[in-house]
């Protein structure tokens, strides 16, 4: 039976034998072949679906860690800035430890989705005027003044924990070698777990190869591309609306170590690959997990990069679900027939 991450690889993690593990049996997310973009592209493409964690999203990964050693040094409350995923995620194991939960957010700019998640759990919300950068910096100033432990991607043990969708990736492709690990970068957090757990896996000899990283941001929220802070960042995929990722000297550092990129996609070009996947492979992801196939799909076209037969692991990090807004905004429902057998039958046209 799986207990989740934490009891999985409790070897590679630094929790003390008698601690509590706060855990809703997180991870263990499946990896599913996409059929349709790998006889459409010529690739060998699967997606690692972090939408099925308890929460809806990879970040349940770090959160199970965070959390729990919170509780360990004796916290009384978690506090984290977010654009969505952070504060469901937050909320949800600080209801499942008894710990106080403060979220905040940028007024406008998170999913419904998400936020009814925080607001259900039993979070304080406290919505700002301002993009995420504004309200991370204002939670790292109440963690330097209060005594409230900061859950967000600079807290060490959420780079921790996320690490173990590696191993879960290598586990599960049997050390089949990997060549790409392909996802989307906002705070840059996930690329640079993924990275050491990949690296520690090398280490211990349980595999014998050590992917490309390649990393995808939105084009107006592209601080990683463009080496530089966006101001303002902008982009439909919410999840990565960041101008200032706090990790973004580790994510660096994990591109140029493992000889991959960043590149960025177009919100139309996010659009394209979240429908395709939907429609294509079944798989129902929010915008920004898009944005690895939209990146991969580009590549292709432009002849960037020769993706051929090269085995790739895209993270799908967050549910659709989380943002069904996006979905009714961007696609048309049909108007409603009469209720009657004629009228479906002549409107389906069988």
């Amino acid at each position: 039976m799986w207990k989740g991450l934490i009891n999985k690889y409790k070897n590679y993690l630094s929790v003390k034998k008698d601690t509590n593990i706060v855990t809703l049996n997180e991870g263990n997310t499946p990896l599913i072949k996409a059929d349709w973009l790998n006889k459409e592209y010529g690739f060998e493409l699967y997606l690692k679906f972090e939408g099925a964690n308890p929460s809806g999203s990879f970040k349940d990964r770090g959160m199970t860690l965070a959390v729990t050693k919170a509780l360990e040094e004796n916290s009384k409350a978690i506090i984290c800035a977010s654009t969505g995923n952070t504060s469901a995620s937050a909320a949800a194991y600080g209801a499942r430890s008894g710990l106080k939960t403060l979220v905040v957010v940028p007024k406008a700019k998170i999913a419904k989705g998400k936020l009814s998640q925080a607001l259900i759990y039993g979070a304080q919300i406290i919505p700002i005027k301002g993009n995420f950068d504004k309200a991370l910096e204002i939670v790292r100033k109440l963690t330097d003044k209060y005594a409230l432990t900061l859950v967000n991607s600079l807290n060490p043990f959420r780079i921790e924990g996320q690490k173990t969708a590696a191993f879960e990736v290598a586990d599960q492709l049997e050390n089949k070698e990997l060549d790409i690990l392909a996802l989307p970068v906002g705070n840059a957090g996930n690329i640079t777990a993924y990275w050491r757990g990949f690296k520690e896996y090398y280490n211990k000899n349980i595999t014998n190869y050590l992917p490309k990283m390649f990393g995808f941001q939105a084009a107006r929220s592209a601080a990683m591309v463009k080496g530089r802070t966006i101001e303002d960042p902008e982009t439909i995929a919410t999840a990565i609306r960041i101008g200032n990722p706090v990790n973004r000297d580790k994510a660096q550092k994990a591109m140029e170590e493992s000889n991959g990129l960043f590149d960025s996609v177009t919100d139309k070009e996010i659009k394209e690959a979240h429908q395709i996947l939907a429609s294509k492979e079944g798989v129902f992801i929010e915008p920004a997990s898009a944005a690895p196939v939209a990146g991969l799909i580009k590549l292709c076209k432009e002849n960037k990069y020769s993706l051929t037969n090269k085995k790739i692991v895209a993270v799908l990090t967050g549910n659709g679900l989380k943002d069904q807004e996006f979905v009714l905004d961007n696609y048309s429902i049909p108007n409603s027939l009469e209720g009657k057998f004629k009228s479906v039958e002549e409107y389906i046209n069988i």
